[in-house]
């Protein structure tokens, strides 16, 4: 399986829970299941192991740039607590958000929460105690939950996660229901994003720059990252842009036929 990794520079607490995270036999197969649940019986694409990964380092980048323009994470501001500390939650929530498709996919953000509940307990057991333990719980859990389409994030770690999970769109990543038949809007334009990069912006704190090799791409900035963006609760600190790259469109389909 995947090796779980972030740049987890130097944050102590970050560094021992990514290693626990990697030593946890019930978070990696619940993983897999999400996976069997995804690919193998839905045809969808992947919702495991490299996902998780994508998105973690994808939100913790976007945190440690709002935090370096002057923007306290919500466990800061509303607990006194610290950047790293809002790091571990961004990190949790991505390792977490979509377990619950073990389950279903069908209410998975829902089907999340009691799956990770145990799973917190044993590997923040002896990073954080008593109150500290527990508002790290609760934070995981709100960007868990509000990572659904129709839920507002109220916390900056919750819109970073949110916005993340979206962004898995690079080229491949709709690879799986592409190759198995499903020729539609959705594995089309998947298919024609080319790269997403994340970095500061200027007029926006949050830049979000994706290359498209064709314009079918517009479906998943338009469509999909959009109304995550508009849902994220911090829509105000982000912008995006998006263009074709190339000195023509690349194929993807010849035709399609129903």
């Amino acid at each position: 399986m995947v090796e779980f990794t972030v740049p987890c520079e130097d944050n102590e607490k970050l560094k021992k829970l990514v290693s626990r995270i990697n030593d946890d036999v019930e978070l990696k197969t619940l993983w897999k299941a999400s996976n069997i649940i995804a690919i193998d019986r839905l045809g969808f694409n992947d919702h495991g192991p490299v996902h998780v990964k994508i998105v973690a380092n994808l939100a913790l980048r976007m945190l440690r740039i709002l935090v370096g323009r002057g923007i306290q994470p919500s466990v800061v501001k509303n607990y006194g607590l610290s950047n790293e500390d809002a790091e571990v939650i961004v990190i949790l929530g991505a390792a977490l958000h979509d377990i619950g498709h073990a389950i279903h996919r069908v209410e998975h953000e829902n089907n999340s929460i009691p799956l990770s509940i145990p799973i917190l307990d044993r590997i923040l057991d002896g990073i954080y105690e008593g109150e500290e333990k527990a508002i790290i719980k609760a934070e995981t859990l709100h960007a868990v939950f509000s990572h659904r389409a129709t839920v507002k994030p109220l916390t900056i770690e919750g819109g970073v996660l949110k916005i993340a999970d979206a962004l898995d769109m690079e080229e491949g990543r709709a690879r799986i229901p592409f190759e198995s038949g499903k020729v539609n809007i959705h594995s089309v334009s998947a298919l024609a994003i080319k790269e997403v990069r994340v970095e500061e912006g200027t007029d926006k704190p949050l830049r979000i720059v994706i290359k498209m090799k064709n314009s079918a791409g517009i479906f998943q900035v338009d469509e999909l990252l959009k109304n995550k963006i508009n849902t994220s609760g911090i829509k105000e600190l982000v912008e995006v842009r998006a263009e074709v790259v190339g000195e023509s469109e690349e194929r993807i389909v010849d035709e399609v036929s129903f």
